[in-house]
């Protein structure tokens, strides 16, 4: 059998399992099965596929026919210009996730511009719900002088993320708290992904998300905002003067998330569109928040 024909055999597998990208994953499987990229593929595509890795690509086919995610699967996923391994443990990180990691980004650089001159004065960032760490550790790799504390409740995410900082290199703090129960002192920009799905739209997801997701990555409560409202609530007093909350959400809260946001005083509120032209992302700046 050629790769071309193996290829063809399991994207036809993956499209009867209800793969909504099945010639996409069947390809990566098969350059991950026979350790070759996409240049390799295609010009091996007319020749003979070695036993070894027939019988490999077809065992990866049988899970993602299962609808295990792909990225669980092949172990990683790249955020941000930066590979994290993925599985069980967390959500796996999502292109539109960058949204938030590239607007925190922006502001981060403009904090230290502003402080660059106090000596005094370190900058720190608060990653709630950190899940893999992959906003956490890529604003550590991508502003190193930032101290950056990765917060999550589960033991499970914490460990994943301390995988991913350690092959990394990024010098993060992993902190198990109850979102802001447990994080000691004062804050920059404090940001968060944290679980937004209202718990009865849970089970009508996509079966990668609602069969191999943590469900307490994804429940919000009833009606999804139950994070948003006890971070609204804490933040204030966990930031300094002029610092930034930022969330991602889901398309259909902005104006809730952003009417939280206000009365707990912030301002300067913006809601930002993620590549599919979604609301993604609502940030505010504390200002005056003793007064």
């Amino acid at each position: 059998m050629t790769y071309r024909e193996l290829l063809c055999e399991g994207e036809e597998h993956l499209k009867k399992a209800g793969v909504l990208e099945a010639e996409t994953d069947a390809r990566l499987l098969l350059e991950y099965a026979g350790q070759m990229d996409r240049t390799a593929f295609f010009l091996k595509s007319m020749q003979e596929a070695p036993a070894d890795t027939v019988l490999s690509f077809r065992a990866l086919i049988r899970k993602r026919e299962s609808r295990m995610p792909l990225q669980h699967i092949l172990g990683f996923q790249e955020f941000m210009g930066f590979e994290f391994h993925c599985d069980a443990r967390a959500l796996v990180p999502r292109q539109d996730t960058e949204i938030l990691a590239e607007n925190a980004l922006a502001i981060l650089k403009s904090r230290m511009a502003e402080t660059e001159d106090n000596a005094g004065h370190d900058l720190r960032v608060l990653d709630l719900c950190t899940g893999s760490g992959c906003i956490g550790i890529s604003l550590k790799l991508l502003c190193p002088d930032a101290e950056v504390v990765c917060s999550d409740i589960s033991d499970d995410a914490l460990e994943l993320a301390k995988e991913n900082a350690d092959k990394l290199g990024a010098e993060v703090e992993l902190r198990r708290s109850d979102l802001m129960n447990d994080i000691p002192g004062k804050f920059d920009l404090i940001l968060s992904n944290p679980p937004y799905i209202r718990e009865d739209v849970i089970d009508t997801l996509q079966t990668e998300v609602c069969r191999f997701d943590p469900r307490m990555a994804l429940s919000g409560g009833e009606d999804g905002l139950i994070f948003y409202r006890r971070i609204c609530s804490d933040a204030p007093e966990k930031l300094r003067e002029g610092g930034y909350l930022l969330f991602e959400i889901g398309s259909d809260q902005a104006e809730e998330v952003r009417a939280l946001m206000k009365a707990a005083r912030f301002s300067a509120l913006s809601i930002i569109k993620d590549l599919g032209g979604n609301d993604r992302v609502v940030l505010g700046q504390m200002r005056n928040h003793h007064v």
